[in-house]
């Protein structure tokens, strides 16, 4: 779970510029339905490839990164009783 949990201390850092409440674990559904809403918002492909600007091993590597923090995402909602989201995108 360590991308996972990496992921949420990376939203928690933005969340707290903007006073926006934190995200804890034990997650709530409401919070695994919001960072799959957020993985799926960043790996659409304007978002991943930065409007064209992004190199494509920085879009490699985004790619990889968010593929990860969704399969644990996954995994922690099947491991917690949790609906698992749909990563639409």
């Amino acid at each position: 779970m360590k991308n996972l949990e990496a992921y949420v201390e990376q939203k928690n850092a933005w969340n707290k510029i903007f006073s926006i409440k934190a995200i804890t674990f034990p997650l709530t559904q409401a919070n695994a339905n919001e960072l799959m809403n957020m993985i799926g918002s960043e790996l659409s492909p304007e978002n991943l490839h930065c409007d064209g600007e992004a190199s494509i091993s920085h879009v490699r590597s985004k790619h990889k990164q968010l593929t990860a923090v969704h399969k644990q995402l996954e995994q922690y909602c099947l491991d917690n009783w949790l609906d698992t989201p749909v990563l639409d995108y």
